[in-house]
């Protein structure tokens, strides 16, 4: 049964060394990459979904294939590497621009607008501009909300580009610096109960491995938790609007 309450697991997290910086990578490329991707998700969904687009079938499958057909890691980097992307703050950003899910709910979901919405607007001279900013995105709401939050957790939890393409500290963002932390939980937790040898200290209040892992799972989930309430209303009819044409 637990007994009191102490916070000396969430000290030893929130005092690992660059935390704060590597937090404030992560808050920027979540922010800028949703952003990206949400923009270019409007714009080629709607594109996809216009029939007089040039060739727009061969291009929405050529866009689609590359859901069922993963490059791999080798030929990612090496790409990724020659477009100057090692080291570099927009590897977390340009990438996901395109993402072919979205691509694919947005277009859906447009295609579900009434199209005399449109051709009425078309009628009194309105271009493709003026179309997709004050008829499409305004009725877009819900599937705008889906995608951004979607792409906001991916944004927030994703480490593997860190991994593989970062290099300078600097650029470290905080899932991969707690994902290293966490890889040497085990040698943490051992040093701070021999260090504690020979004091006093209630049991239940030494550090253990299991406990860092909680710690740094509620420090990761707690900035998604804080953002869902606001775009939960448009979420559900979103995904369910946005996946199901008929």
């Amino acid at each position: 049964m637990p007994k009191g309450i102490h916070f000396n697991n969430y000290t030893e997290v929130f005092g690992i060394r660059g935390l704060w910086d590597a937090a404030l990578i992560s808050v920027l490329r979540t922010v800028i990459g949703t952003a990206f991707t949400v923009i270019g998700t409007a714009f080629l969904g709607y594109a996809f979904s216009r029939p007089e687009y040039w060739r727009r079938k061969s291009w929405y499958r050529f866009v689609i294939i590359t859901m069922y057909f993963n490059a791999g890691i080798i030929p990612w980097f090496v790409t990724m590497k020659n477009l100057g992307m090692v080291n570099n703050f927009w590897a977390y950003v340009l990438p996901s621009i395109v993402a072919p899910f979205f691509v694919v709910l947005f277009k859906t979901y447009v295609e579900q607008i009434p199209p005399s919405l449109e051709e009425s607007a078309q009628i009194d001279g309105a271009g493709y501009r003026i179309r997709f900013f004050r008829i499409i995105l305004p009725l877009s709401t819900p599937i705008l909300a889906t995608i951004l939050l979607f792409t906001s957790v991916n944004q927030w939890n994703s480490f593997m580009d860190t991994l593989f393409l970062v290099r300078s500290s600097k650029l470290y963002t905080l899932q991969f610096l707690l994902y290293q932390y966490l890889n040497e939980v085990n040698a943490v937790a051992a040093s701070l109960r021999s260090s504690s040898q020979g004091q006093l200290i209630d049991p239940s209040r030494l550090l253990t491995a299991t406990s860092i892992r909680m710690t740094i799972s509620i420090v990761v989930v707690l900035p998604i938790l804080f953002v869902y309430p606001f775009l939960q209303r448009y979420f559900v009819k979103g995904l369910m609007l946005g996946a199901v044409k008929g």
